[in-house]
């Protein structure tokens, strides 16, 4: 078995124990892949931890509380080796069941709830040496009727997983497969920064890259598109009206590419950096204050062009950068509502 393989196997029986969530079977099998001391870098406000016992007390026991149906639900699974010689696996998928008490002041609803995690994990001599995690924590929000900030342009809906399933990328590793699908990626991350910059949209040569029909999945809070078209009105173009300067410090940056058949991912903590020039991308003022943003994407690569990207973007810590404590306002918002656990007795008296 390659490496790749190997390492998607390492990982396979915590999923497994996160797909019909079980306390102490997680919290052993975490044991068991996770030094001691692994960083585990979460989205706001769970934030950074060390450690598999920091990682299940402080981050996955209080929302199996919230949800103790919780289930995991993986659709990709992918690995490789980074250009600087890392080797990662990542995770997309969902995490669900009934949401019956509160999480992070979320008032519970009763009903089956969906929250989209990508998780990204280091891989160095047979345990995980870092986790990047983002779980949409907004999407949440929004099924408890509570997100309490401008509603998203783009649609909100249960994301999906790849149109072709086979987003668990079987072995062995095909290192020129790879190659190919995160060059086509790059290629195209390449000329999207050119605009605005040195041009026009035309600059971008999207045609070139991107499938007609392409999907592309972003947070909530920003929601998913379809086309070029799509992708633009109810996301590129008010995003990049707010931050034109969208590229201009990568320098500064770490991105982590790797391929695995035809996906590519990334990952970064954080990938961009740009400044808040100008208004109306999620109701931002224009502060002209330069934020970091962590984004762990996804893209499916069909017939030479990129046909599916599931994006997810920590935009609680944007948030945070700019002085809005969504957590905060959720509080105001929902302060009349009763955050009891709720005990659901199938409609008996």
């Amino acid at each position: 078995m390659d490496e790749h393989s190997r390492n998607k196997a390492l990982m396979q029986p915590l999923f497994a124990a996160m797909r019909d969530f079980d306390e102490a079977r997680v919290r052993s099998v975490l044991a068991q892949v996770l030094a001691p001391d692994t960083p585990v870098r979460l989205a706001h406000p769970l934030g950074e931890l060390a450690g598999p016992d920091a990682f299940f007390d402080r981050a996955l026991a209080p929302l199996f509380r919230a949800i103790p149906d919780l289930e995991r639900r993986d659709w990709i699974i992918m690995a490789g080796r980074t250009a600087e010689g890392a080797d990662w696996v990542g995770a997309g998928g969902h995490y669900v069941g009934t949401f019956t008490a509160p999480w992070l002041d979320i008032p519970p609803t009763g009903h089956f709830v969906h929250m989209r995690f990508h998780e990204f994990y280091r891989i160095e001599n047979g345990r995980v040496a870092e986790i990047q995690a983002i779980w949409d924590i907004p999407e949440l929000m929004m099924q408890a009727n509570a997100w309490p900030l401008a509603p998203s342009l783009g649609r909100e809906m249960f994301v999906p997983g790849p149109a072709t399933q086979d987003g668990l990328v079987p072995g062995p590793w095909d290192a020129d497969r790879a190659e190919a699908s995160c060059r086509r990626v790059l290629d195209m991350l390449d000329h999207l920064t050119r605009h605005p910059k040195q041009g026009g949209p035309e600059v971008m040569e999207m045609e070139r890259f991107w499938h007609p029909r392409m999907n592309w999945y972003g947070p909530a809070g920003i929601g998913t598109a379809r086309g070029i078209e799509g992708f633009r009105n109810w996301h590129q173009i008010p995003f990049l009206n707010a931050m034109p300067d969208r590229g201009a410090h990568n320098d500064e940056l770490v991105f982590h590419f790797f391929g695995d058949g035809d996906y590519a991912a990334v990952t970064g903590w954080p990938n961009m950096k740009q400044t808040i020039t100008c208004g109306g991308w999620l109701g931002i003022a224009p502060a002209g204050q330069t934020v970091t943003m962590r984004s762990l994407d996804f893209w499916r690569i069909e017939n030479g062009l990129i046909r599916e990207n599931w994006v997810l973007v920590d935009l609680l810590d944007l948030y945070a950068q700019v002085g809005i404590d969504v957590l905060a306002r959720l509080r105001e918002f929902n302060k009349a509502r009763n955050l009891a656990p709720l005990a659901l007795k199938g409609g008996r008296p």
